[in-house]
Formats: structure tokens, C-alpha cells, sequence
């Protein structure tokens, strides 16, 4: 037997290869499958089952792709109805694989069809739990994500999910190994650990949601308390999960088309397109076309396009370092934007060099940012989340996060005012859609929050997360 966690750090996703005696479970696929279908041809083995732990709200997964590449099956608890052939598990079906058995546990909670998938080994021991969005380590998955989908409320999801894990996932002995859908950083839950296996027993111990003293009122509460607004992209990408979608190869297809600076203009004046720059955030400071939006790849480039880009069918140019075109269409398609028109050929230095208009963004160092803010006091714009915020500030800042900036707008005034979050990559996403709202009169502070405590700038008490 042998299981193999595939995780994508730009997502938090854990998807993953269960292989024993040739025959391959895929688990939560992301949507380009050729990694899934290389490793299963490297070992001579076949891909027999994909299997899904529910609808996902945040990706959209490969399975249809996979599963017309492949003739395997795709399995999905009860209470799914997909538009198209799978087969629905009933709660605690079978699947044989070689010589373990996969079993189909339902726990309705995230949502209604959501199902954790037990593997046995071959002498019938429980040996791990793909847990879906049901256990995450640290957390648990967010029950507000399927109100839309009849008259349930988050307060009911939370209840379900509350006897999901006492009644199914809890009993289970304390050495059977956790594999969950996600880990630190995505939005499907509220504070999920750093690490992404982690067995059963050490959650219980310290998985707050998981205490057995703990009441299902007091679950609810805890579960429910502080949840902010799920991204906007989410409830398109459980659609294209549960209806249908594009193969990848067509996007990229369609995407990998090159523009002259010419044409790239030309493209950007007639249609209704975003201008996507991707590159680093200090080579983005230095010029970009004007009214760009960054956001950069080298962070968390899909959650971020999808929570700041609402429509999914938004048309995007892109603007990326040679090389990386590729890698920006796929990225989006993860997310379900798939309507790049194409790519600005030779990048941002053949834009420079056709002599076109271009912007910056004033960036300061934090040591510059402590003498300026001590000579003007001029006001201080954290765009950080309220929980970073709320832990630890730079005294008497404005906290206006990057989620939720367009709510903030009116707040900015028209005398120079400094940005900044806590590394230097969200605040240049916050310059660019203000500087593409009209508002220029900005001063980013390299290195973010980090680099402001280092250089003594005054900020407020500690204040320990967990507490808040």
C-alpha cells in the first residue's frame, strides 16, 4: 500500500494517490490530472476509483477530466446530485482497491453531502481517514457554504457536523492518520495548523472542535463565531464542480496567445478584460501598465484572484515574466477563471521599450516609513486581516483588509497616506486596485508589518491569537 499526499501550497489542497497491487484511488484531484495519470504509468498501475469529498467551493477539481481520461469511476457520498455519471456511495460502502478496502463514511456538517473515505489495510485494520472538509487539523470546516442550496442555516450545518464527528470520526482509535483537504491558508476553515498529516488522537487532544467535554450548543458557537464572508468565486466553482466544465488543454489553448504591445493595447481598450500582472510585487512597483491589477504568483495567487475578481467569466490579460504564461493560465483555470484572452508577448520590457505609458508605486523601506511617520504623522492603512490586526498594530492605524477594500474606498483621503499588511504582498495588491480606482496619492512600506517591528516602530501590545 502506498499513499502519497499531493499538496498545493498556492491553494492549501491536499489531493492524493492511494496505490496497492496496481490498482490507484485518486482523492480530491485538482483539474490538471496529468500528474495523477504519469505517477499511476510509472508504476505500470491503474487508476480504478476517483473519489470526492464533496462539492468543492474553492477549486474546481479534476475529476470529470480524470475520469474521461481514464474510464474510472467517480464516487461521491450521499446526498450528491452531479449532472452527471457517478456512482453514490451509501453510507459505509466497500471499495475494494488491491488488497485494502476503502469505506465511505458520511458526515454531513460542511455540507450536506460531504463524506470522510476510511482506509483499512489489507488484515481489515482502519489505518487513515481522508477527511475532506469535515476535520481539518486544528479546525474544521467552515458550515456556512450550502445555505443557498435549500433552507438550512449555518447554525443546522454546524449541528450536523458536530454529530458527524462524534458519532463517525471520533470513535475511531487514536493512531489512524488524518489526511484533510487543506491545510493553513485556506478559506474553508478559520485557523487549520501548518501541518498536514497529523493523527487522530493528537486531535483530539488539541483540535479545539473536538473536546469531549464539549456540547453541541457550545460547538456551534465556537464553530460559527467569527466566520467572515466566504470568497464570492465559491458558490461558481461548487457549479462547474457539480455541472460540468472545460477540459484544461482547451484553456490553455485558448490562452497561451501571444500580444504585441500593440495589440495587447488594442485588446485592453476594446474589451472589458482585467490587465493581470503576476509578476514579483517590487518589479510591479517599478512600472506597470496603468489601471493593472497585481496579484503576484509567487503567493497565494488563485484565492486571491478569485476573492478580488468576483465574475469567473471575466475576460484577463495577462502580464507575467517570460516563461510563466503557462503556469498563470493554469493557476486561474484552478479557480474556474478561464477566459484569458492572451498574454503580453516579451512582458512588461516590451511594453517599455514601444515607449507606451506606464505607473509605479511609491515603496518605502520601514526604516524611511519610521522617520516620515514620526516628521508628518501621516495616516496608516493595514490591510492586513482584523485577526492580524486585532494581535498586533501599528499605533493608531486604520485596519482596512484587503478582502473587503473596495467597503473601505471612502476612507482613504486625498493627502498621502501609508500602506502596508504583513510581508509587502497584499498591500501591493491593495495599491493596485486603489491606483486603479483613481487613488495615487499612496506610500507603500516595503516588507510589511515584519519590517516595521524590526525597525522600532511603535505598535500596540501583543495580543495572542488565540485569545482574540
Amino acid at each position: 500500500m502506498n499513499i502519497e499526499q499531493i499538496y498545493t501550497g498556492c491553494l492549501a489542497q491536499g489531493a492524493y494517490y492511494i496505490e496497492s497491487k496496481g490498482e490507484v484511488a485518486i482523492i480530491d484531484p485538482l483539474r490538471e490530472v496529468k500528474p495523477y495519470l504519469n505517477r499511476a504509468k510509472q508504476n505500470d498501475a491503474k487508476i480504478k476509483y476517483i473519489f470526492e469529498t464533496h462539492f468543492h467551493a474553492d477549486f474546481v477539481s479534476g475529476h470529470l477530466t480524470l475520469a474521461k481520461e481514464t474510464g474510472a469511476p467517480i464516487v461521491f457520498g450521499p446526498n450528491a446530485k452531479p449532472s452527471f455519471d457517478a456512482i453514490i456511495a451509501e453510507d459505509e460502502q466497500e471499495f475494494k482497491l488491491g488488497d485494502v478496502t476503502i469505506v465511505a463514511i458520511h458526515t454531513p456538517g460542511h455540507t450536506m453531502e460531504s463524506t470522510t473515505y476510511l482506509l483499512r489495510d489489507k488484515n481489515g485494520k482502519d489505518h487513515a481517514i481522508f477527511s475532506g472538509d469535515t476535520l481539518f487539523l486544528g479546525d474544521v470546516g467552515r458550515p456556512d457554504l450550502a445555505q443557498k442550496m435549500g433552507v438550512l442555516t449555518e447554525k443546522d450545518l454546524a449541528g450536523f457536523l458536530y454529530d458527524s464527528l462524534r458519532e463517525k470520526i471520533m470513535p475511531l482509535a487514536d493512531d489512524v492518520i488524518v489526511y484533510p483537504a487543506h491545510g493553513a491558508g485556506s478559506a474553508c476553515g478559520k485557523n487549520m495548523m501548518k501541518e498536514t498529516v497529523d493523527t487522530l488522537g493528537n486531535q483530539k487532544q488539541m483540535n479545539y472542535a473536538l473536546r469531549a467535554d464539549m456540547t453541541k450548543e457550545e460547538f456551534i458557537a465556537e464553530v460559527t463565531e467569527g466566520l467572515l464572508p466566504p470568497p464570492q468565486y465559491f458558490p461558481a466553482n461548487v457549479k462547474l464542480n457539480k455541472e460540468g466544465y472545460e477540459d484544461i488543454d482547451e484553456i490553455l489553448n485558448r490562452g497561451i496567445h501571444e500580444l504585441s504591445p500593440d495589440a495587447f493595447e488594442v485588446a485592453a481598450n476594446e474589451t472589458a478584460a482585467v490587465i493581470l500582472d503576476v509578476r514579483h510585487q517590487g518589479d510591479f512597483a517599478k512600472g506597470h501598465i496603468p489601471r493593472s491589477i497585481f496579484i503576484g504568483l509567487d503567493g497565494s495567487f488563485a484565492p486571491w484572484v478569485g476573492a478580488l475578481i468576483a465574475d469567473i467569466k471575466q475576460p484577463i490579460l495577462l502580464v507575467t515574466e517570460e516563461g510563466r504564461e503557462e503556469e498563470a493560465i493554469t493557476r486561474l483555470s484552478r479557480v474556474g477563471f478561464d477566459n484569458t484572452l492572451g498574454y503580453l508577448k516579451g512582458g512588461f520590457e516590451s511594453w517599455k521599450k514601444a515607449a507606451k505609458e506606464y505607473d509605479t508605486v511609491h515603496s518605502i523601506t520601514a526604516e524611511q516609513f519610521k522617520k516620515e511617520l514620526a516628521e508628518n504623522k501621516q495616516p496608516v492603512f493595514d490591510v492586513r486581516k482584523k485577526s492580524e490586526y486585532l494581535s498586533e498594530h501599528v499605533l493608531d492605524a486604520n485596519n482596512t483588509p484587503l478582502d473587503f477594500l473596495n467597503d473601505h474606498l471612502a476612507e482613504f483621503p486625498d493627502t498621502p497616506f501609508f500602506i502596508h499588511c504583513a510581508g509587502g504582498y497584499r498591500s501591493m495588491i491593495a495599491a493596485s486596485i486603489l491606483k486603479s480606482r483613481g487613488i495615487h496619492n499612496l506610500i507603500d512600506v516595503k516588507g510589511g508589518f515584519k519590517a516595521i517591528r524590526e525597525a522600532g516602530v511603535a505598535v500596540s501590545e501583543f495580543v495572542c491569537p488565540s485569545t482574540l
